[in-house]
């Protein structure tokens, strides 16, 4: 028997190494394919760049990156500033309203009655639509703005979070239940941590939001940030700032989601969450 328990743990100690060995290989393949997929992208910017009737209207790669350094000398920093503060003013406005609520609507009928026609409602009006009223009621300055991107963000978020109350094992409540477990506790005990990795993916979906919105936020009469710079640019035709402010809204974005997402592996890596 003894032998058998050796031979056993042998065994599982072989099968361990080999799964691990095959995540390993598994991330270098993935990042293998990223660096082609960049390599295969910037290849394919630069043919389109040579297309003559396309060429004034997508910038080749050389020329946005000495329009970056010499923007750089015109408040570009600025303008990468004043709009990561908006963004993320906004989104953490959305995110503060929208978990409270998003229980709310999953533990309670009533409140979810009440609450998610006029939800739905709202998901439907494109954030572009609510500038004016915005204007009137904030006015021009940076509460104008972060109303835009919190409005935005608050839709996409509720839902997600939402959904995840919704979708909270049943089996986990009755067996709650029957170990004799109040609704408080089956609250904060089972329903929060379970809903605890929809709120992570809520808050990619908020980030995401939010930076679609930038640019209609920003028409709220700004004169700074990477959206009004677009919007300028856009007006006197100079096609390289535009891209070049669609690029860096990309990266930006694109680094924020990778953050939330190394969040979401590390404190809800117990759960498997679709990505």
């Amino acid at each position: 028997m003894a032998t058998n328990n050796v031979d056993f743990e042998k065994k599982q100690a072989e099968a361990m190494e080999i799964k691990k060995k095959r995540l390993s290989l598994s991330r270098i393949d993935n990042r293998i394919m990223v660096i082609i997929s960049l390599a295969l992208g910037i290849i394919a910017w630069f043919l389109l760049a040579l297309i003559p009737s396309v060429s004034t209207i997508i910038t080749n790669p050389i020329i946005l990156i000495k329009t970056f350094i010499s923007e750089l000398e015109n408040g570009l920093i600025s303008d990468i500033y004043t709009s990561i503060f908006r963004v993320l003013s906004g989104f953490l406005l959305g995110l503060v309203v929208a978990i409270p609520i998003a229980f709310l609507m999953g533990w309670y009928g009533t409140f979810r009655s009440l609450t998610e026609p006029w939800i739905q409602f709202f998901r439907t009006i494109p954030p572009i639509a609510l500038i004016p009223l915005v204007i009137v009621a904030f006015g021009v300055g940076e509460s104008a703005k972060i109303a835009v991107i919190f409005v935005a963000t608050f839709l996409v978020m509720v839902v997600s979070i939402y959904q995840g109350v919704r979708n909270v094992d049943p089996t986990l409540i009755k067996a709650a239940r029957v170990l004799g477990a109040n609704d408080k506790d089956i609250f904060f005990e089972v329903v929060v941590p379970a809903s605890f990795p929809y709120i992570l993916v809520g808050v990619r979906l908020g980030l995401a939001s939010a930076w679609t919105t930038l640019v209609a936020a920003e028409m709220t009469g700004a004169s700074k940030g990477l959206g009004n710079m677009i919007m300028e640019a856009g007006t006197f035709f100079r096609m390289d700032q535009v891209i070049l402010g669609i690029v860096l809204i990309g990266i930006i974005g694109f680094i924020m989601d990778k953050l939330v997402l190394y969040l979401e592996k590390k404190l809800a890596g117990w759960q498997e969450v679709s990505k």
